[in-house]
């Protein structure tokens, strides 16, 4: 190969990664403006003493050692877990049924997907503030139970029923998307299997416990991960309608972080318990992933 074959070569590949990199730069740029100056500011803030109108001093790790002594966030710790008890069940129930029904309908199936998929992309103030009408004392929903049992509930006044309200809310909200990645699921599983077990005599109850639930794990993983994040972020909801209470039953990690930055002016204090917050769901999210999910083959 002759010197002005590896020139030309050589030229050549200088403008294919000149061009790489005018293709990646703006992507590298958006990331550190909006995602890594922040991040790195968020960790300085963590070990500073700042309150917006003065500088930032150098705090050490006081801000960590007061989360572990806050009986506030030891309160909200516990109202994540009752959160998580509700709602990761009625996800995966719910999801699954949504699922399941998806796989039996022959007509109109993409309409009801995205019917579905509407109330994920709507709006959190409409809906919250649709719920909370529909959910009220004197509400609808209320006055329908009236009427047929003579009876009313307290939706969002009952500290342990708002929790379950609160649930209910999220739980239509995600049920679409959920579902469709349990119908993905679903339609990857090999009929044969299921063909299979029926000719060795196994009832639609066995089918669905021994081959559909353990071959489904992973999506099945996936939902309960997804949902377990969705827990430690919910803010919205139950910032709209029960504004955290009664009794601080529906007061969220983000509600307290909203509530420390922007009304006690503790900036810092509110970065440091959103680190801790994210440490905490990645833990738990690992956990999941360690002990429950399982490889799948269809061999």
């Amino acid at each position: 190969m002759d010197v002005k074959t590896l020139r030309m070569r050589s030229k050549f590949g200088r403008r294919e990664r000149l061009f790489g990199y005018s293709i990646v730069f703006p992507y590298l740029a958006y990331t550190a403006v909006f995602w890594g100056y922040p991040f790195i500011w968020m960790v300085v803030l963590a070990f500073t003493k700042w309150n917006y109108f003065s500088k930032p001093r150098f705090f050490g790790v006081q801000n960590f050692i007061r989360i572990f002594t806050d009986s506030t966030v030891l309160r909200i710790a516990l109202n994540t877990l009752n959160f998580l008890a509700y709602l990761i069940p009625m996800v995966l129930t719910a999801s699954l049924l949504f699922a399941l029904a998806l796989t039996k309908v022959r007509f109109g199936k993409t309409f009801i997907m995205l019917s579905f998929l509407v109330a994920n992309v709507s709006s959190g103030v409409a809906y919250s503030l649709l719920f909370s009408n529909l959910f009220a004392v004197n509400g609808p929903i209320n006055r329908l139970l009236d009427r047929l049992f003579g009876i009313t509930i307290p939706w969002f006044s009952n500290p342990q029923l708002a929790v379950f309200s609160i649930c209910l809310i999220i739980t239509w909200k995600f049920i679409g998307y959920y579902g469709l990645i349990l119908y993905a699921g679903l339609l990857s599983i090999p009929s044969s299997l299921f063909e299979a077990a029926q000719l060795d005599g196994a009832n639609r109850s066995q089918i669905f416990w021994k081959i559909t639930l353990p071959l489904l794990n992973p999506s099945l993983i996936t939902v309960t991960v997804l949902a377990v994040m969705l827990t430690f972020g919910i803010f919205t909801e139950p910032y709209l309608i029960t504004g955290g209470g009664p009794m601080q039953r529906t007061t969220t990690f983000l509600i307290y972080m909203y509530d420390t930055a922007f009304k006690r002016i503790d900036p810092s204090y509110a970065t440091t318990v959103a680190i801790v917050t994210a440490l905490t769901s990645y833990v738990i999210v690992m956990l999941i992933r360690k002990f429950f999910e399982k490889e799948v083959s269809f061999v």
